[in-house]
């Protein structure tokens, strides 16, 4: 059940990129509330595995996975309908694959995704729940104005045009706080497990 939660918080979250992309404006003030449906679920299809037992690695993996989807996806999107700066997408796109790169060398050792930091610091920024809900909390926020804001030049030009500078300063805030945590959170996932044992500079074995 845990697993078709997560695979209908996809189906959710192309649904809303298609209206994003092609809905009339005022069907766009749908899209805020479907992306906070679309946060929700994570946390559901979290407790549902808890509660019914049905944790697993590769539940866990699938979760991580397509959390991965949705902020990538999102902040593509974003930047290709000019609302977030390219080189933000650029960078969660690149932090996303080479954390995902070294928790699937974790995974190749049985170990689980938030196990792969040792130091406290790193357990409260990477596996700690208050760092984790704070993270998802700032992005739901940060996604979810963007959206609620796309529709208002066509719904409300004199009012968006009065309004532009202030709206458009919370966005930057949000956008960049939400930066500031990627990078926080992904560093030492990099640092504890990808240069611990010299993995990064070993030599590669031939094959």
């Amino acid at each position: 059940m845990a697993n078709l939660i997560t695979t209908l918080r996809l189906l959710l979250l192309f649904a809303l990129v298609g209206m994003a992309y092609q809905a009339p404006p005022s069907w766009q003030l749908a899209n805020a509330p479907l992306l906070l449906l679309v946060f929700a679920l994570d946390g559901v299809d979290g407790w549902v595995a808890r509660r019914f037992h049905e944790t697993s690695l590769f539940g866990s993996l699938y979760d991580i996975a397509a959390d991965r989807v949705v902020e990538n996806v999102l902040w593509v999107v974003l930047a290709d309908l000019e609302l977030v700066p390219v080189w933000v997408a650029l960078l969660f796109l690149t932090r996303g694959i080479l954390v995902d790169a070294v928790r699937g060398v974790g995974a190749a050792q049985g170990k689980a995704p938030f196990a792969l930091t040792k130091s406290a610091l790193g357990q409260f920024l990477v596996a700690g729940r208050f760092m984790r809900a704070a993270y998802g909390v700032l992005k739901t926020i940060a996604f979810g104005w963007i959206f609620l804001l796309q529709p208002w030049p066509a719904l409300h030009p004199e009012l968006w045009a009065r309004w532009t500078g202030p709206l458009t300063m919370v966005t930057g805030v949000l956008v960049y706080s939400a930066v500031a945590l990627c990078l926080l959170r992904g560093l030492p996932v990099l640092l504890e497990f990808g240069f611990a044992e010299g993995r990064l500079w070993r030599p590669r074995r031939a094959h």
